[in-house]
């Protein structure tokens, strides 16, 4: 599954980026956390929350079956 959500993360990277951010993946447990790093500008952004649950959290659970949530760390 950890290939799966590398290959989501880089088709969401290029709107992060483009504000001044990044994500890093973290872990991906067996249970389907997926566990995230916001970086740069998504890191201290006030909005960073809906951006790790309604952006990067729904493409996961759209393209990724086991998915079940994902946390920023």
């Amino acid at each position: 599954m950890k290939e799966e959500v590398l290959r989501v993360l880089d088709q969401v990277r290029p709107g992060l980026q483009a504000d001044g951010g990044d994500v890093e993946l973290v872990d991906v447990t067996e249970d389907g956390i997926v566990k995230v790093r916001l970086k740069g500008a998504c890191g201290s952004c006030p909005m960073s929350t809906m951006t790790l649950k309604m952006g990067i959290e729904r493409a996961m659970k759209e393209q990724i079956p086991g998915v079940k949530e994902v946390v920023g760390v």
